[in-house]
């Protein structure tokens, strides 16, 4: 394979997104457009896009690492050649490894001092909750719900007040090792850097969610090609995350096999004339169902669209049964409120929003990533969503306040020279 070359530096400014799906690889690579500062929706133009049939993931998992690194590497080097630009690092979507989500209250003495960034440093230290894991699983996300003080609850930042002690309600997600290894050195493979992981539906959630849906309650339920990922936001932060290994792919299997006609049939006849609901005209409409072995035209079998119908319906309705059973279990299913946002490339199957409104019993709608400038109107779809929703949070990272694990090394070094000189001052 061609080595890829790589620049020295990466100017500055510049963020890539990575979606690594078991249907295709899309990456997109931005440009910082406006100074970040503290505003969390920094402005991103989008330079680069890439899109490529995935390979070598089955479930959002990696199967066979020559073909994912293939399929990545024609992706990125698409979107590098559209940018004019090379990149050295990524920002990647979790879809598979088994996501495991959780919230944990702990607290710390700040002994009567204000509060400052040091201290959240110190009590969103992620070593204080990685002792807590099991050892074949790995931290993806440390996100602060809420912060306590002294047992007040609902206090949203807490620097520049006092206490005695300082908690937080930590929403911890994890997953295995093992598959999130595969994904790095899948990427590591095409000389990329990974900058940060994401879960799917959190990527998702973030391009297509508004404002007041995250802070009133939301569930984000994100319909791959592979796996249905669910996020739950409310106040304003992701609360809960799951994920389901059934997608768009195992309805494409199950017209294969229901109609015995080729992989790429069965995804082209779903694409064209597939649908979650039937209609009074379906007997009357007729489909050519080419057969499995047989290279003739004249060969093809005949079926009406109900038949399509029928098969496609029972796997989405367990689908979103899976999801709603899985809400409820883990207790989540009131506190996300009455709304529901599907996104994904398998939500746009015709007649999923109506039945997701009638199984899980909330009002659905239908979530489109939302406008940045340069995003092709090919690529605005709900099959994007978890792309530009990395980009968004690749934008965000860089823009956090001092007190996140996010900070350049020439900040670093000033803030190591700043205390070396203020220890000076106190003590000479």
């Amino acid at each position: 394979m061609k080595k890829r070359t790589i620049s020295k530096r990466v100017k500055n400014g510049l963020v890539a997104a990575l979606d690594i799906g078991t249907t295709k690889v899309c990456c997109l690579i931005g440009r910082i457009t406006a100074d970040p500062g503290l505003y969390r929706d920094a402005g991103v133009k989008i330079i680069g896009i890439g899109h490529q049939v995935s390979g070598g993931l089955r479930s959002g998992t990696v199967v066979d690492l020559d073909d994912a690194e293939a399929s990545i590497r024609a992706t990125v080097e698409a979107a590098e050649q559209m940018a004019g630009e090379n990149i050295q690092g990524v920002v990647v979507n979790v879809s598979g490894g088994q996501p495991l989500s959780r919230l944990i209250a702990y607290e710390i003495s700040i002994a009567g001092h204000e509060i400052g960034d040091a201290d959240l440093r110190r009590i969103l230290d992620p070593s204080v909750l990685k002792n807590g894991l099991a050892r074949e699983r790995e931290l993806i996300h440390t996100i602060p719900v809420g912060y306590s003080i002294d047992g007040n609850r609902g206090v949203r930042d807490p620097r520049g007040m006092y206490g005695e002690r300082l908690g937080v309600n930590m929403h911890v997600i994890s997953a295995l090792s093992g598959p999130l290894r595969n994904i790095e050195t899948s990427v590591q493979r095409c000389h990329l850097g990974i900058e940060d992981k994401v879960v799917s539906a959190y990527a998702s959630g973030l391009a297509a969610l508004v404002e007041d849906e995250i802070q009133l309650g939301v569930t984000c339920i994100d319909m791959g090609g592979g796996t249905t990922s669910i996020a739950v936001f409310f106040d304003g932060e992701l609360v809960h995350t799951d994920s389901i290994a059934v997608g768009g792919v195992h309805v494409t299997n199950d017209i294969a096999r229901g109609l015995s006609t080729p992989l790429a049939h069965a995804e082209r006849m779903k694409t064209l004339y597939g649908g979650a609901l039937p209609s009074s005209s379906d007997d009357r409409e007729i489909i050519k169902v080419p057969l499995v072995g047989e290279d003739k035209e004249a060969d093809a079998s005949q079926v009406p669209r109900s038949m399509l119908v029928s098969i496609i319906r029972p796997r989405v309705e367990e689908t979103l049964e899976m999801v709603r059973d899985r809400l409820k279990a883990a207790g989540f299913d009131k506190v996300a409120g009455r709304c529901v946002v599907l996104t994904g490339g398998a939500s746009q199957l015709p007649g999923v929003r109506e039945l997701a409104a009638d199984i899980i019993d909330k009002q659905v709608r239908m979530g489109r990533p939302k406008a940045i400038e340069g995003l092709a109107e090919a690529a605005a779809g709900p099959a994007f969503a978890t792309v530009t929703g990395l980009l968004h949070y690749a934008v965000n990272n860089k823009a956090e306040a001092p007190s996140a694990a996010y900070c350049p090394p020439e900040e670093q070094a000033g803030r190591r020279f700043g205390r070396l000189g203020q220890w000076l001052r106190e003590n000479f």
